[in-house]
């Protein structure tokens, strides 16, 4: 992978986990609320941005590796 595409990854990854701490942020003062069908998509929608952000970094070290 070129250099260029490496940085995009990498790049992509920050967002990701950007926007995992941002789900995160809007779950947490809903925690103890009656909004329990919400505060569980959030948690969802987070471990997914966690897994999504885990192999972004997983590809970046792959990229490195070449």
């Amino acid at each position: 992978m070129s250099s260029f595409s490496a940085a995009e990854v990498g790049s992509i990854a920050d967002g990701i986990d950007m926007y995992r701490a941002r789900v995160a942020g809007l779950a947490e003062p809903l925690v103890g609320s009656s909004n329990e069908d919400l505060i569980a998509a959030l948690h969802e929608a987070e471990r997914a941005l966690r897994n999504a952000h885990r192999a972004m970094r997983h590809a970046l070290k792959l990229s490195n590796a070449m």
